[in-house]
């Protein structure tokens, strides 16, 4: 009988602990001190060849590098402390970003790994950082405290081993799994094997996982997110190429469930019919259609659900997303960030551009390709570039 009055009263203490904690998180930088070892490098005076003067944004933002050197930065991932980790697909390396003194820049590099095949994806969960190469997703354990002696085990070895679209975009996702997704082998093709043209999610937990389909028809998603307030996994795809300079537009899609289809290969944008393809599919109403177009050939990647403070509260809950911009166009498009606003139904209202000038229209030069975006704890926003092999970040100061 004592136990029964003693057991609710730890469980209300334990919840009020959890509450404060969460009332307690910082909106702030932190201090992040590392030890010295040797694949740490400082990157505190490491400049980046920039146009920084090119680049427009609406009234009030600014934007600077946040860390140079950081040679083919792709995919971001950010530790509850304030880690930046960052894969990259034409190098062989993983990185963890540090700004040491929460000074707005970063101070020094550690190199995680060397060798790899195309990593690309970065994820950060339970103190465990993973990583996702072509075929295999690596963990590599407790990662905050071994930064200077990381070491990594094989999760999954398992995944297809083609390297066309074969470079990943991974996260964990509200159920606790984590998201691959396989790019199709080819520009255009219909494949026996239905892990191709797909989002996965993996049980990394499992001693034997298994990647299960969860959205179909995805022709190459590098980029995806959880909408905060629905729950729903928002994602990037880009469109076929040969079909000209207009059409069809690349795609920001969403999927309310499992099981779903895309339309790839039969169908692109929700009603553009394949010429090779579409009558071996079914009519256009079978596929779920995008939820945006974002324009032809500007291969959206990075995306992210904005929830942080500092920027202005009309930018909360909209999505911020990377264009990476057009390879193959006769004149080219994309290079730049946008923003999808959404209307109190839930739905995409319109697609405003947010950053740009990677990309000199008049000239065509380009000198950047935004990558992934990601917002850091005091609600600032990071942007990867690969060609520019820099980081920067974008902040708020508005009145």
């Amino acid at each position: 009988m004592k136990y029964s009055k003693i057991i609710p009263l730890v469980a209300m203490l334990g919840l009020l602990m959890v509450q404060a904690s969460c009332q307690q998180k910082s909106d702030k930088l932190s201090v992040i001190k590392t030890p010295n070892s040797t694949n740490k490098r400082s990157i505190k005076d490491a400049k980046a060849d920039v146009k920084l003067d090119k680049i427009k944004l609406p009234e009030g933002f600014k934007i600077d590098v946040w860390a140079a050197d950081i040679p083919n930065a792709r995919s971001l991932a950010l530790s509850d402390n304030g880690v930046v980790f960052v894969g990259n697909r034409q190098e062989k390396n993983v990185y963890a970003v540090i700004d040491e003194d929460a000074d707005g820049k970063a101070d020094s590099k550690f190199i995680l790994a060397e060798g790899l095949r195309m990593p690309n994806g970065v994820a950060f969960k339970d103190g465990d950082l993973y990583v996702a190469e072509v075929s295999r997703i690596l963990k590599f354990p407790d990662i905050l405290n071994n930064l200077n002696n990381p070491t990594y085990e094989v999760i999954y070895d398992q995944y297809p081993t083609e390297r066309h679209h074969g470079w990943k975009f991974i996260a964990f996702g509200p159920d606790g799994m984590l998201y691959v997704p396989v790019g199709a082998p080819c520009n255009i093709c219909e494949s026996e094997d239905e892990i191709f043209a797909s989002i996965t999610r993996i049980d990394v937990k499992s001693p034997n996982p298994k990647p299960e389909v969860y959205a179909h028809g995805v022709r190459n998603s590098v980029g995806f997110d959880w909408h905060p307030e629905t729950g729903n996994l928002w994602f990037t795809d880009n469109g076929r190429d040969m079909m000209g300079d207009d059409i069809p537009d690349c795609e920001l899609n969403e999927a309310t469930s499992a099981g779903q289809h895309f339309g790839y290969p039969y169908w692109h944008a929700g009603d553009v019919k394949d010429p090779e393809f579409g009558d071996k599919g079914k009519g256009q109403d079978a596929y779920v259609a995008p939820a945006a177009k974002l324009g032809a050939h500007v291969a959206p990647l990075g995306i992210r659900f904005y929830e942080g403070g500092m920027f202005p509260e009309s930018y909360k809950n909209q999505a911020i997303i990377a264009k990476h911009g057009s390879w193959n166009r006769s004149k080219k498009s994309g290079y730049d960030v946008v923003i999808a606003k959404f209307d109190d139904s839930g739905k995409v209202s319109g697609i405003e551009t947010f950053a740009s000038g990677w990309l000199d229209d008049s000239s065509q030069e380009v000198w950047g390709r935004p990558v992934d975006v990601q917002e850091l704890p005091d609600g600032s926003l990071l942007i990867s570039d690969d060609v520019a092999n820099c980081i920067y970040r974008v902040t708020y100061n508005g009145n």
